[in-house]
């Protein structure tokens, strides 16, 4: 349950990383790495649609985050983060652990998470391009509304990028990992 957030800081774009792990005990959730408010309720926002989406989903998996803590972390803790913009990277990387499903390491994503799975834009797309290009990321997932804001990034900075936007949390699955068949 390791996956890459796209972030905007007051110095420009970077890269974060989300980590997750399964502890004994029955569900629960814990958070860390100094999470703001708005980042704290996207936490927890993924956690709900995650955990529903696997009880919605036909294998036995569907029960793992009611019958295990998971602790979910940002590293950099001394850093303050806040925003909602790692919505869809949190709950990419719950889903992640539930499966026992690694993700690639050269995929990041940017996105507000809504209840109902929906992607909503976020800001700083242009420095989170720059942030991610740097870092050697080659896939980026971002809001389908966000994609209008691709051409503020220069093609030089673009290219070898692939880019997928995406309205739906199944969208994301779509994208990493191909082979799971969604609705």
């Amino acid at each position: 349950g390791v996956v890459t957030a796209l972030a905007w800081t007051a110095y420009g774009g970077d890269i974060l990383s989300i980590e997750t792990i399964p502890l004994e005990g029955k569900g629960g959730f814990k958070l860390t790495g100094q999470l703001g408010d708005v980042m704290n309720e996207s936490a927890n926002l993924a956690y709900s649609y995650i955990r529903k989406l696997l009880q919605l989903e036909k294998d036995n998996k569907s029960d793992y985050l009611s019958k295990h803590e998971v602790h979910l972390h940002l590293p950099a803790g001394a850093t303050p983060k806040d925003g909602p913009s790692a919505g869809i990277t949190m709950a990419l990387a719950l889903y992640s652990l539930a499966m026992n499903k690694k993700i690639k390491p050269d995929i990041a994503m940017t996105g507000e998470l809504s209840l109902t799975g929906k992607v909503l834009p976020v800001g700083g797309i242009k420095e989170k391009v720059l942030a991610a290009k740097r870092a050697g990321i080659k896939t980026i997932i971002l809001p389908s509304q966000n994609e209008k804001d691709l051409k503020e990034v220069p093609e030089r900075h673009r290219k070898g990028l692939k880019f997928y936007p995406v309205s739906h949390f199944d969208d994301v699955l779509k994208v990493v990992l191909p082979s799971k068949r969604r609705k």
